[in-house]
């Protein structure tokens, strides 16, 4: 009875721990699209001013 109750318990908690991860990663996921868009201005940005000086 008790094993049951325990892999019952266990299961649960996995399964909020796996959407909790896939929330994790979804609220994330503007945040390393907004990091990429600013690296690759700064990346032009750098190459511009290279020119420039060429």
């Amino acid at each position: 009875m008790v094993a049951k109750l325990w892999k019952k318990v266990l299961f649960v908690i996995l399964i909020i721990a796996c959407l909790f991860n896939i929330v994790n990663k979804l609220v994330h996921k503007a945040s390393l699209e907004q990091e990429l868009e600013s690296s690759a201005q700064y990346i032009q940005q750098q190459k511009s001013e290279g020119e420039l000086t060429n």
